[in-house]
């Protein structure tokens, strides 16, 4: 990079504490999306650290980001696994049996990154995004959240059994309260870098909890080895699933575009311009595909990481690679992965009940700081619908065999309402 700070020569030590922070910056949220969508955390681990690692060789090593799983795209591969299993319940054999569908889905929206690259090269980066004005993303990424709701209940309230026991309800609603005023506390009274880990935080006074309470099983410990290569698995295709999944990108396009600004106004860099908006697609995109390919949750620019920069003031990409050499390693810690798989469904009942809650206010603060007026009739009626779709559980047939999901149908809709209804109603 051409940042002084970046260039300048850094002790190998200095680097490999940097970039374990970075790992433990990016941690809680990289496995907790394979946790509540019911895939493989080591795998998820995997893909972020060789997704980062395929972001940085097409950006030619000069943007400092750490690819993580996304939680944008939680909902739908929920929703997709559940209609290929019958409606099984995250976690068991049939759930996990129909889970290629949905990585089928998400190597579309990786494509689908790629052809958004494209056009931003061709059309650039604020023609494009003109397409997805605040009007248009705040709805979808509001409903993503609330769709997301009853899965976040549902962990709390299945009565939790260890062996031939099995525990009162009321015990995972406390569990469940533990798990959300740990978050609550951090978030708002802790400072420091504890304040970057919150959700994490939480999962371990939640776990605490749950270990109080008796309701762990640690069966996956005992039969997990030490050392494990992740349970990688090859995608399935299928037009129903890609319509559900693939649209999502149009979200996450947007919020591609935001992270890769704050990064770079935290470095002082453009990194719009140089290496450009199309490289990171790019390299979201391709990170995105590779995950779909081995059974991993599609990658996203990570925030929190961009937070530690901020943080430490350095800004070296090298330090985000170590970071992404952590995680692979980790991913093939067994006993981890076990470790894992013993956190109780209260547990990340509680940590849901916040994240999916969180999700529908980023959508909120979407509308409220780009300062979308409401007295308008116009944004009332493109708002209305987007979420009326969304979350009624409208879908449009394409084909016999494909429909288009109510919140892809929704952004559709709100694409053409914008572009079509004059400003000034």
């Amino acid at each position: 990079m051409e940042s002084s700070n970046a260039i300048q020569k850094q002790g190998t030590g200095k680097l490999v504490v940097l970039g374990i922070q970075h790992m433990f910056a990016m941690f809680g949220a990289t496995v907790l999306v394979p946790l509540i969508t019911g895939l493989n955390p080591a795998v998820a681990l995997f893909a972020a650290g060789i997704g980062t690692w395929i972001f940085h060789l097409i950006t030619g090593r000069k943007v400092p980001v750490f690819l993580g799983s996304s939680f944008a795209f939680m909902g739908a591969v929920v929703a997709v696994t559940q209609i290929y299993s019958n409606g099984a319940e995250v976690g068991t054999a049939a759930y996990t049996a129909a889970l290629p569908y949905a990585t089928g889905g998400i190597i579309a929206a990786g494509a689908l990154y790629l052809v958004l690259a494209l056009l931003v090269k061709i059309f650039g980066a604020e023609t494009i995004r003109s397409f997805f004005p605040p009007i248009v993303t705040g709805p979808v990424i509001i409903t993503i959240g609330l769709m997301l709701a009853p899965v976040a209940i549902s962990g709390i309230s299945t009565p939790v059994a260890v062996g031939a026991t099995t525990f009162p309800l009321w015990i995972n609603w406390v569990v469940a309260f533990a798990t959300i005023a740990a978050i609550v506390i951090v978030s708002i009274f802790v400072k420091g870098f504890f304040r970057l880990v919150p959700i994490l935080i939480g999962i371990v006074v939640g776990y605490g909890a749950a270990l109080i309470a008796g309701i762990i099983d640690f069966a996956p410990i005992q039969a997990a080895k030490w050392v494990a290569v992740p349970e990688f698995f090859l995608p399935k295709f299928e037009m129903k699933a890609i319509l559900l999944i693939a649209p999502i990108a149009i979200v996450t396009f947007v919020e591609h575009i935001g992270d890769i600004v704050a990064n770079g106004a935290v470095v002082g860099q453009d990194f719009v311009k140089k290496p450009g908006l199309h490289r990171t697609l790019m390299g979201d995109g391709f990170a995105t595909m590779f995950a779909g390919a081995i059974g991993g949750p599609a990658n996203t620019t990570y925030s929190e990481n961009t937070g530690v920069l901020a943080a430490t003031k350095n800004y070296n990409p090298l330090t985000l690679e170590i970071a992404a050499c952590f995680a692979i390693l980790m991913s093939f810690i067994g006993k981890f992965s076990g470790l894992l798989k013993t956190i109780p469904g209260p547990v990340m009942g509680g940590v849901s009940v916040i994240l999916f809650g969180m999700i529908s206010s980023v959508g909120l603060r979407t509308l409220v700081e780009n300062k979308v007026d409401f007295k308008k009739s116009r944004n009332m009626i493109i708002v209305g619908i987007m979420l009326v779709m969304a979350l009624g559980g409208a879908v449009l047939p394409i084909t016999n065999e494909a429909t288009l999901s109510g919140y892809a149908l929704a952004a559709l809709i709100g694409i053409v309402l914008n572009k079509v209804l004059p400003e000034n109603l």
